[in-house]
């Protein structure tokens, strides 16, 4: 018997790869003999650059830049296919992990950092490079991405900005004489698994920016900032994509990846799943198992889960699911069962800090319902 184990991470317990292990060892316990592939999967946010590199025997690096305040940080990004494409996740130099609740600062965070990986990823002459948008603590439009790849934003008295959304208000101009020419050359494809515009009332600024620590008047004026930043972007760079679905993802850096750099939008879990081959792992499988912290009904909206059953679905193999926590309708095609780890009554630190114990016993719980 040949189980694919395929989940995403238990955010806050389990990355990925630990998820994979552990409903592993779940397998085991039924199956001893099975042959467990893992496939560690992920959709773009925190944990994208482990299970890529995890599934498809890549390397990783770990490069100093700049966190989302100028402090320094080491961030860790990946390459797979042999070197070829690149594996980056924002959150790793720009992300809400790296500040404390109370540094928090959406109008001066800045994606500076970011562009310090594009840059690492070019001095490794790859052919291609992913970024997963997921985790930022930014809502600068990715303008500190673009100076870090040498881009130049000045104000009316043709001063340079200073980092963060907050200064945009005050852009006049753009100057692209030195922006890095390497990145014309390699293929960019953001990893982003949200629909919203840059811009409005389901824009960067206010749906995001109040987890960043925007108040009311700071989402305001952050949306107003961004506002004319995208009118600069259209005049001096002919980019209006201020629009495009997606754009808004990261506090806006998906916006200055499609205009600085030509990039694409792509789901998440799409671009993932391509990467490592994971459809064909699929079909190879008599069983697939996947998984996140929280199975609910939101988990048809793109998250890994749904996309895993999906695909499982379409190869005629069935598909299980180990989740910490079940809620509500969780009703997905190709699903035919699933499992929560943690039990009725127990309480979210508790079953944090047990998930090592309670996702193989849940694996194994559902395994054997379905073994019957």
């Amino acid at each position: 018997m040949r189980v694919l184990v395929a989940p995403q991470e238990f955010k806050g317990s389990l990355t990925a790869v630990e998820a994979a292990a552990a409903i592993g060892q779940g397998v085991q316990r039924v199956y001893p003999e099975a042959v467990i592939d893992s496939a560690p999967v992920a959709d773009g946010g925190p944990g994208t650059v482990e299970a890529m590199v995890q599934t498809a025997n890549g390397r990783t690096s770990i490069a100093r830049v700049d966190g989302p305040l100028g402090d320094p940080v080491d961030a860790r990004w990946g390459r797979i296919d042999n070197g070829r494409t690149a594996v980056i996740e924002m959150a790793a130099a720009s992300g809400l992990t790296l500040l404390r609740t109370s540094d928090l600062d959406p109008r001066r965070a800045s994606t500076y950092g970011t562009g310090q990986l594009i840059r690492h990823a070019l001095d490794a002459e790859v052919e291609r490079i992913l970024i997963g948008v997921g985790g930022s603590a930014t809502n600068d439009g990715g303008a500190g991405m673009a100076e870090a790849l040498g881009a130049v934003l000045l104000d009316e008295q043709g001063n340079r900005l200073p980092p963060g959304g907050a200064a945009l208000a005050n852009l006049a101009q753009i100057r692209t004489e030195e922006f890095d020419p390497r990145v014309a050359a390699v293929e960019m494809t953001v990893l982003c698994d949200v629909q919203n515009p840059l811009l409005g009332p389901e824009g960067a600024s206010a749906v995001y920016g109040p987890q960043k620590g925007a108040d009311p008047a700071c989402v305001a004026q952050l949306d107003r900032a961004l506002a004319n930043f995208a009118g600069v972007l259209e005049r001096d760079l002919d980019a209006s994509v201020a629009d495009v679905p997606g754009a808004g993802a990261a506090g806006g850096l998906a916006t200055g990846l499609m205009a600085f750099c030509g990039a694409t939008l792509q789901s998440g879990f799409t671009a993932v799943s391509e990467a490592v081959n994971l459809a064909q792992r699929i079909a190879e499988a008599n069983l697939v198992i996947t998984g996140e912290g929280r199975l609910d009904t939101q988990s048809a909206y793109g998250k890994t889960v749904a996309g895993v059953a999906s695909l499982a679905k379409e190869s005629g193999v069935p598909c299980v699911a180990v989740a910490g926590v079940i809620e509500g309708s969780t009703e997905l095609p190709g699903l035919t069962d699933s499992e929560a780890s943690a039990p009725s009554g127990m309480s979210v630190d508790e079953a944090m800090a047990r998930t090592d114990e309670l996702v193989p016993a849940a694996a194994q719980r559902l395994l054997r319902r379905y073994s019957r």
